[in-house]
């Protein structure tokens, strides 16, 4: 089977990463610009065919809104399993993103992105109730998803209670969370993050087998982040937490 990258970002990435790319379509509209040539200098490397075609063809076939004129056609994404995420560790300390029920592909894509600049190992999906890798999400994630490992997994709680086992702490990231993200001391040990669902937040199996529940303060009249942006400062807090020890 093969699924679509789409976007000038994420195509060089997954040509970049070594992803099974079969061949790549570019708007013969398109205009002179560094990153095309990129691209179609590592499609040379690597032996993929590039075909110029209509920029109305790419948008016919384009499953996002802004395909910018390029879409490669790929073999289907493949999901990493926990011990991919752990060993991509290597000796460094732990840092994993689980998504507990995260529907909207712009959100998931834009956590991956997030996930991969903070230096994260991986990412844990939910298989059901879950949007799962999409042309959509990659086209979100810049290119994060060439290099950043990802699960999916039959049960979350269970796959939490694996990585507690394994010496991983649980935080749970919620509007109603018992303590600031950044009252928290062990984000500079071995730590998963679940970032909960953009309506009901972290649900209350999840809240249970967590080790801290924190939340964001608000100083605003808006009551809570989207889950990317959450997501988002709480990943960076726990780098720069690391980093300033």
């Amino acid at each position: 089977m093969t699924e679509q990258i789409e976007g000038r970002h994420p195509v060089l990435e997954a040509l970049r990463a070594g992803r099974d790319i079969r061949e790549i379509y570019i708007a013969r509209e398109t205009k002179p610009a560094k990153i095309v040539d990129d691209i179609v200098r590592h499609a040379k490397r690597r032996g993929v065919a590039v075909r110029q075609v209509p920029r109305k063809a790419i948008d016919e076939r384009a499953r996002t809104r802004a395909p910018q004129g390029i879409i490669a056609v790929a073999a289907s994404f493949a999901y990493s399993s926990i011990d991919d995420i752990l060993d991509a560790a290597a000796d460094d300390v732990p840092l994993v993103l689980a998504l507990d029920g995260v529907t909207d592909p712009q959100n998931v894509g834009a956590l991956a992105r997030s996930a991969h600049a903070a230096g994260a190992h991986g990412m844990i999906l939910r298989q059901r109730r879950s949007a799962h890798v999409t042309p959509v999400v990659e086209k979100a994630a810049g290119g994060a998803l060439s290099h950043l490992p990802v699960a999916q997994v039959a049960n979350l709680d269970r796959t939490l209670a694996d990585l507690k086992e394994r010496g991983i702490w649980i935080v749970a990231l919620d509007a109603a969370g018992d303590a600031p993200v950044w009252d928290v001391d062990i984000v500079e040990a071995p730590v998963c993050l679940v970032v909960g669902s953009e309506g009901a937040g972290v649900s209350h199996l999840i809240r249970k087998r967590s080790d801290f529940v924190v939340r964001i303060p608000m100083s605003g009249k808006v009551a809570s982040l989207n889950a990317s942006a959450a997501g988002a400062v709480a990943l960076f807090e726990i780098v720069r937490r690391r980093i300033a020890r």
